[in-house]
């Protein structure tokens, strides 16, 4: 099905021992063994995240061969709760972070990913493939990787619930790093239930905040939420959804804090985040390559930039990789501003969510996840319109999207953050706005009207 019609390109790899392992989990079942809820259920994993059946390439020429034999932490923990891996899915080529001229969902390992619901528009984010394939109910689950809007932007447009938890409370080793302070793995799935059991066994400590279940957050009148308007404006008919979603949440009992911001309170801020960045992905990647198991023909930023040069026909194919270039730049005399940099971010966008939760006693903040989903184009890239991805990222906070309408044929979503190891608390947010607004979207895969 990936590979006909529309040609989807969401699957890189399919694990060859799935079956076996469904096998396995219903002879478990008939025994009254089971060994919980995800015990039998499959899950399509992004291919920067290593398994022990499948190379682990980053959707990167340079890493076709990267078989180390070895699972993520979070892929243990999602065999020991009885999960069947069921393959490896495409992502935009070394998550996204090589050119600022890219194309999100291609990697020149397994082509352009493309969205279910338009074929002709981009799936975005990194975590592309394991948006298009659930979409497309390949599978009920998958799980992405996101530094700053790779599980929210493909969850948004492609009609799901995406979950970018608070950094740190799931395990990154053994993931192709970009950045040390924001990298985070998350759920991806068809309602906020299924995303939560997913967060639950991946998750590397017992996660903090209200509990999920029996929460007096499931019901709408105790729920207070702040409505970020300065993150409005991507395009109209984005705005009208949301302000339809606002009136029926506060016809429903939540109360609603209107007319809130979070915009940088200094100059230089984007900038800041770039260093950073562009700093810890060379540091990260560094030591991720240097340390694989296999002999493989890069082991470092460098050299890396080399290969892509040697095989420009196949791995620069359509872009460049300036970002690349420019991180490899950067020398041990940036470290300080790289420091302060970090300093500064981090300081800005905690303070800033923190304050509004503090001062208002809220549960969240809320915002349109981004624009509709553009036309893909691999000869001059993205045209992204804007999303609310960036303070919760560079913040290291949880980040939910949920699917709140559409625009014209294509879905939109709805964000939810709030501060760090408030995971529970944004979860048991969104299933309560969820039974409110009661969307599920289902892609027709077929060509829209003119």
């Amino acid at each position: 099905l990936d590979g006909s019609g529309p040609r989807l390109r969401s699957v890189i790899a399919i694990n060859p021992h799935s079956l076996e392992q469904a096998k396995e989990s219903d002879e478990r079942r008939l025994a009254g063994a089971t060994l919980g809820p995800l015990d039998g259920v499959p899950v399509l994993i992004k291919d920067n995240i290593e398994t022990r059946e499948l190379p682990t390439t980053a959707g990167a020429l340079a890493l076709r061969g990267n078989r180390t034999n070895r699972d993520a932490p979070l892929i243990a923990q999602l065999r020991k709760a009885g999960a069947i891996i069921l393959g490896k899915t495409n992502l935009s080529e070394w998550a996204n972070f090589r050119s600022e001229r890219s194309s999100s969902g291609w990697s020149t390992v397994g082509g352009q990913t493309r969205n279910p619901y338009d074929p002709l528009r981009t799936p975005c984010g990194s975590s592309s493939g394991s948006g298009a394939a659930i979409a497309a109910r390949f599978a009920p689950v998958a799980i992405g990787t996101e530094t700053n809007g790779s599980i929210v932007c493909p969850s948004h447009v492609q009609g799901l619930v995406g979950f970018k938890p608070t950094v740190g409370l799931v395990s990154q080793t053994h993931i192709v790093p970009i950045s040390g302070s924001q990298d985070t793995a998350g759920p991806m799935a068809l309602d906020v239930d299924s995303a939560s059991q997913l967060f639950l066994a991946i998750s590397d400590q017992s996660p903090l905040g209200e509990p999920l279940s029996g929460s007096k957050l499931t019901q709408p009148a105790q729920l207070r939420l702040g409505i970020v308007r300065s993150a409005t404006g991507y395009h109209e008919r984005v705005d009208e959804t949301f302000n339809k979603t606002i009136d029926q949440l506060r016809a429903h009992g939540v109360t609603l804090i209107d007319e809130l911001t979070l915009k940088p309170n200094y100059e230089g801020f984007y900038d800041d985040t770039y260093l950073v960045l562009l700093w810890e992905f060379k540091e990260g990647l560094n030591a991720y390559l240097s340390t694989l198991p296999a002999p493989m023909p890069v082991d470092s930023l460098e050299s890396l930039i080399a290969f892509n040069r040697q095989h420009a026909d196949e791995a620069l194919r359509y872009f460049p990789q300036d970002i690349f270039e420019r991180a490899a730049s950067l020398t041990p005399i940036d470290a300080p501003r790289y420091l302060a940099a970090r300093q500064r971010v981090q300081q800005e966008t905690r303070t800033a969510i923190r304050s509004l939760i503090q001062e208002h006693r809220l549960h969240g903040l809320i915002a349109p996840s981004g624009g509709p989903a553009w036309s893909i184009d691999r000869i001059t890239g993205d045209r992204f319109l804007g999303g609310f991805s960036t303070y919760a990222a560079v913040a290291g906070f949880p980040h939910l999207t949920l699917p709140m309408g559409s625009v014209f044929h294509l879905p939109v979503g709805l964000s939810i953050i709030a501060e760090a190891n408030a995971d529970q608390s944004v979860l048991a947010a969104g299933r309560a706005i969820e039974r409110i607004l009661r969307v599920r979207l289902r892609p027709t895969l077929i060509e829209p009207d003119s």
